[in-house]
């Protein structure tokens, strides 16, 4: 039986002419998410204050669905101990996009 993996992130936003999130120092990367793992992006730094993380199926959220299956939050992010976590199963979509709502 394989061993369930928690990686973990952290989150910044920064602004190279309009807010990106940079995720472990790299902006407008993709995180290559396998199934059976978990993936917790830690938003605790101040920049990410109002700048809640989601995921979307397309890369336009805005004309896309926000994706919540195996997605939990805990805290205000910009503040201690916040994150976004998301569990990834066999269904959960081969491409998921970031956000900030």
């Amino acid at each position: 039986m394989a061993r369930a993996t928690t990686f973990k992130y952290t989150v910044t936003v920064v602004d190279s002419g309009g807010n990106k999130y940079a995720i472990d120092g790299n902006t407008q990367q993709y995180v290559v998410l396998f199934p059976g793992c978990t993936y917790e992006f830690n938003q605790d730094d101040s920049s990410n204050a109002t700048h809640p993380l989601r995921f979307a199926t397309q890369p336009d959220a805005a004309n896309s669905s926000q994706y919540t299956t195996g997605v939990t939050t805990s805290g205000t992010p910009g503040s201690a101990t916040a994150w976004t976590k998301i569990e990834v199963t066999g269904d959960t979509p081969y491409r998921l996009y970031y956000y900030c709502t």
